[in-house]
């Protein structure tokens, strides 16, 4: 199966039982949905652009993975600080949900994207 088909496939199914989890534990709670929401969808859309920029670098000389990937990171994280406070100061969620969410999913989806990364290199070692 292609990597990148198969992170994408990791990543709903990661999605899939981190909500159904949340559901599971918060559904009754007091908790705003939409404020996770929020956060989720950023997270997953950084991780999922991440994962692309490393694809796209994967074969291409040192100079320009490097510029592809760190250059990308760099951008990534400075849109995500502005969409960040975006959200907090225009009151746009529940500040503790939306922060402490951030941060969970955050740290879930890092950890899949570093495991993607390691999956391509070991399959391209496992062809040469």
């Amino acid at each position: 199966m292609k990597p990148l088909f198969e992170f994408f496939i990791k990543l709903c199914i990661l999605s899939i039982i981190l909500w159904g989890l949340i559901f599971w534990t918060l559904g009754s709670g007091g908790v705003d949905f939409y404020s996770l929401f929020l956060a989720w969808i950023m997270v997953v859309c950084n991780t999922a652009l991440g994962y692309l920029l490393f694809e796209y670098a994967f074969d291409k000389d040192s100079a320009l993975f490097t510029k592809v990937v760190f250059g990308g990171l760099t951008v990534r994280l400075l849109l995500l600080m502005v969409l960040i406070a975006v959200v907090i100061i225009r009151n746009l969620a529940v500040v503790n949900d939306f922060v402490f969410s951030f941060f969970a999913f955050y740290c879930i989806y890092v950890i899949v994207e570093i495991l993607g990364y390691q999956k391509k290199n070991k399959q391209k070692k496992n062809t040469a």
